[in-house]
């Protein structure tokens, strides 16, 4: 009967265990702000307290918030499908936010510049409090990075300035490049393309030394770019640059633009290659 009872509640656990989306947030002393951060734990996380979990950073666009991955790419029900069915692991996803749809007025971005140190906040700040707070295994083997259009581009330099914190890239529909450096105190946007223009990932490549060169190929690259993108060119621009270096990268053109029709469809890519990189390593 003991063993009966066991089984039924080991069944019922199994049933109603669920994953769950937090919103947290740090009161960022870098910022002056208060960041909020969208968290998806597996439906494990909370049965297994001592188990600590790799970790996909997923950064959001331009005109977007950190709710974006869930409330229209449906992230939460992507990953559940997909660990469900063993085709990724339990995972911890981490959504930060950095902007919002008022561009004009709002602070955006994921590079340093005057009146928003992103990258210093994100490194200094956001991984390390989550990391510790989440049970992250938190090193680069257990550790990629992703995002789609401003969030591509910024997951994109992320990866090479730091090849020792990410096991992976997944860039989607990247915003890589831009040639405005106009700077208007009235619109905060304008500080973004500075941004971008000054973090250029293509003229990275190009102006890489063997060393970093070396060090991009530690690091697994995906574009996955919609042939329909306003973004297409210089996408296909940084993957020629990188085959150039005889560095590896996956390139994926399919039907489609800047939508999140595309987004929640690349997904089910990104998901398994970042887990095939924790895996690797």
């Amino acid at each position: 009967m003991k063993t009966l009872i066991t089984i039924a509640a080991i069944i019922c656990t199994a049933i109603t265990a669920q994953s769950k989306v937090i919103t947290d947030s740090i009161k960022s002393n870098i910022l002056s702000a208060t960041v909020k951060i969208n968290i998806y734990l597996p439906a494990e996380f909370d049965s297994n307290p001592t188990k600590q979990y790799p970790v996909l950073y997923l950064l959001h666009g331009l005109t977007d918030t950190y709710a974006a991955w869930v409330e229209k790419g449906h992230l939460d029900q992507v990953a559940d499908e997909m660990i469900q069915k063993g085709e990724i692991p339990p995972m911890i996803i981490i959504m930060p936010n950095a902007g919002g749809p008022n561009t004009r007025r709002t602070w955006n971005g994921y590079f340093n510049m005057d009146g928003w140190a992103y990258s210093d906040f994100f490194y200094n700040e956001l991984m390390p409090t989550l990391e510790k707070r989440y049970r992250i295994i938190g090193d680069k083997a257990n550790r990629s990075v992703s995002g789609l259009s401003m969030g591509g581009g910024g997951c994109t330099v992320y990866a090479q300035h730091h090849t020792d914190l990410f096991s992976s890239c997944y860039a989607m529909s990247a915003w890589l490049t831009s040639n405005d450096t106009a700077l208007d105190t009235n619109n905060l946007q304008t500080y973004v393309t500075k941004a971008v223009h000054e973090n250029d990932a293509i003229k990275y490549v190009n102006n890489a030394s063997r060393d970093e060169i070396e060090k991009l190929k530690t690091v697994r690259w995906f574009i996955d770019i919609g042939d329909d993108d306003f973004l297409f060119d210089q996408d296909i621009q940084f993957y020629q640059a990188m085959k150039a270096k005889r560095i590896p990268c996956e390139l994926r053109v399919r039907n489609g633009g800047h939508t999140w029709e595309y987004w929640n469809t690349a997904l089910r890519t990104s998901l398994p290659f970042a887990a095939q990189s924790f895996k690797k390593n």
